[in-house]
């Protein structure tokens, strides 16, 4: 051992003389992610007090375990030189295949590393948490067998960090250990220092383009006409169409975008379209059962008649057109837009109508990338960098793609020339060794840090073009180790950073924003996703439905995604090392159990478990033997139970069961003290026409001792729920079901002491259920999303929640309760921060009234349902940020909204299933005319 610190000391001193110490460096973790987690896990063994008892109790009859935790402590010396080394070597490795080969080395040794310590710290925990010492003498000698083969899994290691020593020595000279460092000064970490997400004012050098578009799409053809759009990858064909689209869809009385790709399914591509269109008729049932000819027949009824636009994005085969044509074929006047690569798909259209988008211009390259650059200096290259700022954007060869990803680097760093000629050189490397694209996504991706490098590529093993959620990723990455702690955040709220920082450096794109400002849900740009994954099949880290690359990495594969598989080779093979299985919405030929019950029998390792949307409807009771299992999502699955097993799962963070056919959780999974996050409910009407459309699960009677939970959706109300609650006071987010006018006092007391209180939703047992809010008044400063359905109690609307008791509130959802009177002249005066309110189902006054200054923040306001309304009322002045007013099924509203059109910040406006009357005033006042300022506009 000691020589192995001499020799580990010779790198680090080696290190050290060139003068560059690795904190300077924060951006230079070259490869190191694989060794930053194995050191994070030996220090999280290390810190384990539980663990040092475990350890000097069964060392007592094995003297060779007494030095373990000495080892184990010189391991993590180790791999910290070794990544300090890695930091040092720069961006070398790239085309130097020696230290590419040995990064390889340490790699494979921070994996082992990794593998062992989840080993020691599980079967630790397992003594501790079932009775040390009756354990110990009651099954004495199979731990002392357990801990003896950890130690010598230890002494293996010690020789593999001797032949990574020696492999550098023998094949590594000092001249390839050089740094090649992008600039002198460390960037700032903060997300903050990102310029925002581009928007339209942004776009540059499309006008052209958006105005042939949009010309063709009121062309005089009476039939069908089909446009395309092409072009190589990252010219920002799907950027054009969409900003056409967004604004003149309200002029077609059908739309529909829907995204295609590589992997596609004529008939679920059929059932995204009647979706789209509107097909609220159709249950999720009933939709699911059509063939493609009914899917055909059931959209031409919809839009046989009317305008219809539709968009086909990232089309890489012309087949697929062919397969769905029928359903449009004959119909007047439809627009069919497909964005492709491929010139036979191009061809599609007729000459006349095939738009070919080529490169930016010099002058609009440029303008784009100060724009990217340069956000936060008014857009303008400082003059001592117009130089390096054209040889930059030259490299780019007019793709807007590689201009925005390197603008979104170059604006974190010092406008220093000396700093960007370095980045330039490095860019120059990149190109001669690559395609301009990928030479400037791969220093994007350099630049990053380890713990973002993972959490991006984790991203790429979901299908192309998949939509992936905040939360679901947040979790992801928290339960696979990716997050480091920060002062006093959450881990949660650490990942929720690393999603923002990875947006505003264009590697995720935002599909969308939840009501409140954040970002709900993003994907990944398919060329950003290709890069993504041929760097995740060099180092390891995973592989997304490639089965050559799963057969020849076999047993070292650690994360596998296998969605819409149609190959039962996943079946056969064994994976030891397996961390990750996501499996979505898979076409796999092979039974789901099957699949599952192969991963489950030879992947003791497995971390994360996500079979979201697919075919499984069982779950193996042999999951119980997965120690190392953080996350299981089965989210819209068949599954109907889940094993008693899951008890022993104690570190398990997230069981997601949302909207699966499970009726009943196991009594086990109070014993899950790590639980941090349990969804668990499910729909009984997908229609949601009926009160209690979804319905929560029972409450074990030992909730209480899961008191790390941080998420409890839904759980039904119990006589006893009130005092469980009470030690639960990690909860942010608590959905309470079947809420009785008896137990209210009780429950609303206890969510009242929460700290971190930030998301609610109560819900009454029925319709007719009274509740009372005197006892709901939040000490959390956190709480911006509240929802409630069911009646009230006489002078709800004087209760402290509804009587500013809650200032920070953003989000309100109001359902189900008779008022008789004007909720949001009482509501407007109390909560002034919210940007979403929702009233739905609920009698109130006759005449509905915004009185001037109302709402200054609100974005949108959904009224619906509201059988009393006759008039709305909208003074001057009243919603001066409203961008979305839904009013809908107001069956007495015979009269337009006086006021409606002093809305100027209007973007959507929906006036629809009103009296009869009201489409004639509409017209007879020519309102239409008066809000030309309103992109979309449907009544």
């Amino acid at each position: 051992m000691f020589l192995l610190l001499t020799q580990a000391g010779e790198l680090f001193r080696m290190h050290s003389l060139s003068g560059k110490s690795q904190s300077r460096f924060p951006n230079q973790q070259q490869m190191a992610e694989a060794v930053l987690l194995a050191v994070k896990k030996v220090g999280n063994v290390l810190a384990d007090e539980a663990a040092k008892a475990v350890i000097a109790k069964v060392s007592e009859k094995v003297t060779n375990l007494k030095e373990l935790p000495e080892k184990v402590e010189e391991i993590r010396k180790q791999l910290t030189i070794m990544n300090s080394v890695i930091l040092q070597i720069g961006t070398s490795y790239l085309t130097d295949i020696v230290v590419k080969n040995w990064i390889a080395e340490v790699r494979k040794l921070a994996h082992h590393v990794e593998d062992v310590m989840d080993k020691y710290s599980y079967h630790a925990l397992q003594l501790e948490e079932e009775g040390f010492l009756k354990k110990y003498f009651v099954k004495g000698s199979h731990y002392v067998m357990v801990f003896s083969d950890i130690a010598e899994e230890v002494v293996k290691l010690e020789k593999q960090i001797q032949q990574v020593i020696k492999l550098k020595e023998q094949w590594l000279h000092p001249s390839q250990l050089n740094p090649n460092q992008l600039a002198e000064s460390g960037r700032p970490r903060s997300h903050d220092n990102f310029p925002d997400l581009v928007k339209d004012e942004d776009l540059v050098g499309i006008e052209d383009n958006k105005r042939l578009l949009t010309g063709w799409l009121y062309s005089d053809e009476p039939d069908r006409a089909v446009i395309t759009v092409s072009g190589i990858g990252g010219l920002g064909k799907t950027t054009l169409v969409t900003n056409v689209y967004e604004r003149e869809k309200v002029n077609f009385a059908a739309h529909a975008w829907i995204v295609v790709s590589q992997t596609y399914n004529v008939e679920a591509l059929l059932r995204k379209l009647l979706r789209k269109i509107g097909s609220t008729e159709l249950s999720l049932d009933n939709l699911n059962n059509m063939d493609a000819h009914d899917l055909k027949e059931e959209i031409k009824k919809k839009i046989e008649d009317s305008k219809c636009l539709i968009v086909l994005d990232d089309v890489w085969d012309k087949k697929v057109y062919f397969q769905m044509q029928d359903a449009f074929q004959n119909l007047q006047a439809t627009r069919v837009i497909i964005t492709t690569r491929e010139n036979d798909v191009a061809a599609l259209a007729t000459s006349a109508r095939r738009l070919n988008l080529q490169p930016l211009n010099g002058t609009d390259a440029f303008e784009l990338f100060c724009k990217r650059a340069f956000y936060n200096k008014g857009h303008k290259c400082p003059k001592e960098l117009e130089k390096v700022a054209n040889s930059i954007v030259d490299r780019c060869h007019g793709l807007p793609l590689a201009i925005v990803t390197i603008g979104s680097l170059l604006s974190s760093r010092p406008a220093a020339e000396f700093v960007w000629n370095k980045i330039y050189k490095q860019l120059r490397t990149e190109l001669a060794n690559n395609d301009h694209v990928r030479a400037i996504l791969n220093l994007s991706y350099h630049d990053l840090s380890g713990d973002l490098r993972n959490c991006f590529l984790y991203s790429s093993l979901f299908p192309e073009d998949y939509t992936m959620t905040r939360e679901s990723l947040v979790r992801l990455w928290v339960a696979e180790g990716f997050v480091l702690s920060k002062e006093k955040n959450t881990l949660e709220d650490v990942a929720e950073g690393n999603l923002m920082e990875l947006i505003h450096r264009n590697m995720l794109e935002v599909v969308d924003n939840d009501e409140i400002g954040r970002v709900h849900s993003c994907k990944m740009h398919d060329i950003v996703r290709v890069l993504a994954l041929s760097i995740a099949k060099e180092e390891r880290f995973g592989s997304a439905n490639d089965v050559g690359t799963m057969l020849l990495m076999d047993k070292e594969v650690r994360r596998l995604s296998t969605c819409g598989w149609s190959d039962d080779t996943v079946s056969t093979v064994k994976f030891t090392r397996l961390r990750t299985l996501i499996s979505l919405s898979t076409t796999s030929s092979t039974s789901p159990l099957k699949m599952l019950s192969s991963i489950l029998s030879g992947s003791s390792y497995l971390t994360v478990l996500e079979l979201q949307d697919s075919e499984i409807t069982e779950v193996p009771t042999s999951i119980g033997n997965m120690f190392n299992l953080r996350y299981i999502g089965l989210r819209r699955t068949k599954v109907k139970s889940l094993p008693e097993s899951i008890g022993k799962l104690s570190n398990l963070h997230t069981l997601d069961i949302k909207q699966t056919k499970i009726e009943k959780l196991p009594r086990g999974i109070v014993k899950i003290k790590k639980l941090r996050h349990l969804l668990a409910d499910r729909y009984v009407d997908e229609k949601q026409s009926v009160f209690r459309y979804f319905v929560g699960m029972h409450a074990p009677k030992e909730l209480s001792n899961l008191e790390e939970l941080q998420t409890l959706e839904t759980v039904e109300s119990s006589k006893d729920l009130a005092e469980q609650l009470k030690k639960l006071m990690q909860l942010r987010s608590v959905w309470i079901d079947n809420i009785s006018s008896a137990d209210c006092a009780n429950i609303f007391a206890s969510l009242s002491s929460m700290p971190f209180l930030s998301s609610l939703l109560l819900s009454a047992k029925d319709e007719n259920e009274e509740l009372c809010f005197e006892a709901l008044r939040p000490r959390s400063t956190e709480l911006h999303r509240l929802i409630i359905r069911g009646q009230w109690a006489k002078g709800t609307l004087d209760c402290p929640i509804f009587r500013g008791n809650c200032t920070n509130l953003k989000f309100l959802a109001l359902s189900w309760c008779h008022l008789g009177e004007d909720p949001l002249g009482m509501l407007a005066s109390h909560l002034p921060n919210l940007t979403y309110l929702r009233l739905n189902n609920m009698h109130s006054a006759n005449i509905l009234v915004l009185t001037a200054q109302s709402f200054p923040h609100l974005k949108t306001l959904v009224l619906k349902q509201m059988p009393n309304v006759n008039q709305l009322k909208i003074m001057d002045g009243a919603l001066p940020s409203i961008e979305g007013l839904y009013v809908v099924s107001l069956s007495k509203l015979d009269i337009v909204p006086e006021g409606i059109e002093s809305l100027r910040t209007l973007k959507k406006l929906w006036l629809l299933y009103l009296h009869r009357d009201f489409k004639t005033q509409w017209h007879k006042n020519r309102v239409h005319q008066k809000m030309q300022h309103v992109p979309e506009i449907r009544v």
